[in-house]
Order: C-alpha cells, then sequence, then structure tokens
C-alpha cells in the first residue's frame, strides 16, 4: 500500500493517484457525447476531451478520449471497462499522469 491508503500502480505515477484516464482504441464512430454519457456512470466528470474532435473535417480510422474525473477512485472503476466492446471496437483503458 501506498501512502495515500492505496495500492501503487507501478506505472511511473509516483504515489499520488490521478484522476485521468486514456480511452483508445475508439472506432472513429464515436462522439464526445457517447463517451461522456458511458463514463458518467462510473463517476463524475470535470472534463472529457476527444481526438479528433466531432467536428473534424478529416475522417479517422480510430480516435482517443481522456477523461478527468473529480474522483480519483473512479480511474480504477473505469479500467474494468478494458475489453468492452463498444460500438465496433474493444475498449483500452489506461491510467494518464495529469500532467500530460
Amino acid at each position: 500500500m501506498n501512502s495515500a491508503g492505496g495500492f501503487g500502480l507501478g506505472l511511473g505515477f509516483g504515489l499520488t493517484p490521478t484522476a485521468v484516464i486514456q480511452v483508445t482504441n475508439l472506432s472513429s464512430a464515436v462522439t464526445s457525447e457517447q463517451m461522456r454519457t458511458l463514463f458518467s456512470f462510473l463517476g463524475e466528470i470535470e472534463e472529457l476531451r476527444l481526438y479528433p474532435p466531432d467536428n473534424a473535417p478529416l475522417a479517422f480510422s480510430s480516435k482517443v478520449c481522456y477523461v478527468k474525473f473529480r474522483d480519483p477512485s473512479s480511474v480504477g472503476v473505469a479500467q474494468h471497462l478494458t475489453n468492452t466492446v463498444f460500438i465496433d471496437r474493444a475498449l483500452i483503458v489506461v491510467p494518464c499522469a495529469e500532467d500530460d
């Protein structure tokens, strides 16, 4: 256990828990509203960014999303969605350092 009372994630994040997740392997058809709806069931969302954005003029084969929760404990819950098929692809959810 780390000094914050939780288990450390040996991923280079130190001992401070992160409130941000990176969601990859997203279908090019996904929208920010769909991502907000999906992850809002896990905790209150402070910020959500989808790249490329919904109004991007070019077509892309996949997207990536960053979600910042108000409560860092939502990150652990969100990781359980890894390998869940959303639209047509299996999600990959990993904790992400907040400074990035």
